[in-house]
């Protein structure tokens, strides 16, 4: 697993600005803005000695295993649960399992249950962590996000599709530093989107990228839901 914070831009790790996150995982600018800056840089990165962003010119950016966390910070914050709460979750669980992303791994994910009333974290058979949620707590959000996900052979989080897997939209750290791409290919959604937009032909634009419709179909639908 990863035991280090990634706070710079390397290789593999991938480079997400706000609006990035935003984009990617559909969620208010302002709510991903206030949690990096307020939850990952300071509240969890003193655990670490360290933040979990940087600034790449003028902006803030984060790497993919702080972008599938923060989805998941979403789905327990939308259930009701505080943000005290999931810090304090996120705290235990990087001790146990020795890394600076456990929202990120699949033995954290995989373990998320709830009664409705109490999200449970269940490792080993054992309840380690019980959360208080004031709302219904909908774990087929978590499960289907849960499919949404790669793992490497460490469990941690290595590719997100973003639409799930049916849609040929990759998020995938290896590749563009991580900007969404059409899988297979290095293709951005937002090329194939301005082709379409100046009025040229799916068959055009297929032949010109080597790509098929099914593709063109899926990248546009990535664009016009990130709108």
């Amino acid at each position: 697993m990863t035991k280090t914070v990634e706070n710079r831009p390397e290789l593999g790790i991938g480079i997400y600005t706000i609006p990035d996150i935003a984009q990617i995982l559909r969620l208010p600018y302002h709510k991903v803005n206030r949690w990096v800056k307020h939850y990952w840089d300071n509240e969890l990165g003193k655990e670490f000695n360290s933040r979990y962003s940087w600034t790449d010119g003028k902006s803030i950016a984060i790497s993919f295993h702080t972008l599938v966390e923060l989805y998941t910070f979403y789905q327990f914050s939308n259930a009701g649960v505080s943000a005290r709460k999931i810090v304090e979750a996120h705290l235990i669980l990087s001790k146990k399992f020795n890394s600076p992303f456990p929202f990120a791994t699949a033995d954290v994910l995989n373990s998320i249950s709830t009664d409705g009333n109490r999200v449970f974290l269940t490792i080993n058979g054992k309840d380690i962590i019980n959360l208080d949620v004031t709302l219904q707590f909908n774990l087929q959000f978590i499960k289907s996000f849960f499919k949404k996900i790669d793992f490497n052979g460490g469990s941690m989080a290595a590719r997100l599709w973003p639409l799930g897997k049916e849609n040929s939209v990759v998020v995938d750290p290896d590749h563009q530093f991580g900007q969404a791409i059409i899988s297979g290919t290095n293709i951005n959604p937002e090329t194939i989107q301005e082709l379409h937009d100046a009025g040229e032909p799916h068959y055009f634009i297929a032949s010109l990228y080597n790509i098929n419709e099914r593709q063109i179909i899926d990248a546009l639908e990535f664009c016009q839901k990130a709108a």
